[in-house]
Order: structure tokens, then C-alpha cells, then sequence
């Protein structure tokens, strides 16, 4: 139904998009070093689910409207970005509890709720929104038909190399995680600088995007 060419010219131009760090990579790796490997590749199925909703949303016509309303689009991106400050803040009053939970000792994470954050900042993430509103409908032979199922299609390419990438983030974070961990004060550092991260992440996120 997607020709080759069209469907590898569209793998081509989400693979430049996925690889240059955005808001759900930056969180993965923020997720990774403070909570582990488990805890990051739950992250990047979180943001993959909540990047498929933005591809479903553009298949049956939402995402034009989002595309199309400067203040629909911008709600969705001062969402987004309030919840990573408020993750950001929370993980730097926390970062001293980071031995704990690595040890053992400390209050188990919810992977339920660590997948629930993933998928709040993969369906906020303002690249993502804006890439499968203006890009991906450009890939849709409309003279075949079946259009939503195309967008469909397309996006899936899309997040199966999203969940490659971000995972070989998130796994390559992980590792570094062992160094921190052999000290609370090399922990109880990254958790602080991981907060500071994400704080800095939202604020971009709010002051970047479409202004017209």
C-alpha cells in the first residue's frame, strides 16, 4: 500500500529527526541515570505509546487541527513542559534518596507509573507533534487510498526506530549508572543534575516551537 521508495524516504528523514536528542531521548537518559535500565527502556515504550497516539490522532485528522491552532498547539507544549519541571524539581529533592532505592532499601518504583510518565512526555513532545503533522502526510500516496491506514503504516516505521534509538540511549546511560552508584555522593550529584536537566528540558520545550 506504501510504496518503497516513500516508505524508506520517510524511514531516512525520522531516523535524522530521532537521532538528534529531543525532549523523550533527554528524559530517557534523565530516567536512566536515576532509576537504571529497567526503568529507562520502560520509559522508551512509554514514549512510543505516546508518540503512536500522536500518529493515530494525524491519521484520522487531529493532528491538522493541533497543526492548524496556535493555541491548541501551544496548551499541548506548556503541558508538556510543566510536567518536566515538576519531574525536574521532584527529582532534585529526591536525589539524595537515590542510594537507597539503588540499593534495595529505599520504596520500589511503579513501573505502571514510570511507563505512564514515559508516555506523557512522548505525546507532549512538541518535534514529534509538529514532525507527524507537517511531515508525515507529505509520505501518503492519496491516489492509492486508504489514507489513514498509509499514515498508519508510516508512523509504526516511524517508532520502531524511535524504540532502537532511544533504547541504545537509555541502555548506554544505564552503564554509566555503576560508576555513580559505588558512591551516595556521586548518586545523590547525578540525581540533582538529572532534576536540573529535565527542569532546563521543560523550560526549552516551553520557549521553543511556533510563535505566530
Amino acid at each position: 500500500m506504501v510504496s518503497s521508495d516513500r516508505l524508506l524516504a520517510f524511514a531516512a528523514m525520522s531516523f535524522l529527526l530521532i537521532v538528534i536528542p529531543g525532549p523523550s531521548v533527554l528524559f530517557v537518559i534523565g530516567r536512566a541515570l536515576a532509576q537504571g535500565r529497567r526503568a529507562a527502556l520502560t520509559t522508551v515504550v512509554g514514549n512510543t505509546l505516546g508518540a503512536y497516539v500522536l500518529v493515530v490522532a494525524v491519521a484520522f485528522g487531529v493532528g491538522a487541527v493541533v497543526e492548524r491552532s496556535v493555541l491548541v498547539f501551544t496548551v499541548l507544549k506548556l503541558v508538556g513542559a510543566a510536567y518536566l519541571v515538576y519531574l525536574g524539581v521532584k527529582a532534585v529533592r529526591q536525589r539524595r534518596s537515590l542510594h537507597a532505592a539503588f540499593t534495595g532499601d529505599g520504596p520500589a518504583h511503579s513501573g505502571l507509573r514510570t511507563l505512564a510518565e514515559g508516555f506523557a512526555v512522548g505525546v507532549a513532545n512538541p518535534k514529534t507533534i509538529v514532525f507527524f503533522a507537517a511531515v508525515l502526510p507529505q509520505f501518503v500516496d492519496r491516489a492509492q487510498g486508504h489514507v489513514a491506514v498509509q499514515m498508519l503504516i508510516l508512523g509504526l516505521v516511524f517508532n520502531i526506530i524511535a524504540v532502537a534509538s532511544d533504547s541504545v540511549w537509555g541502555l548506554v546511560a544505564a552503564t554509566t549508572r555503576t560508576w555513580f552508584a559505588r558512591s551516595p555522593q556521586r548518586l545523590s550529584l547525578i540525581g540533582g543534575v538529572g532534576g536540573l536537566t529535565m527542569i532546563g528540558l521543560g523550560v526549552t520545550v516551553a520557549a521553543t516551537g511556533r510563535k505566530e
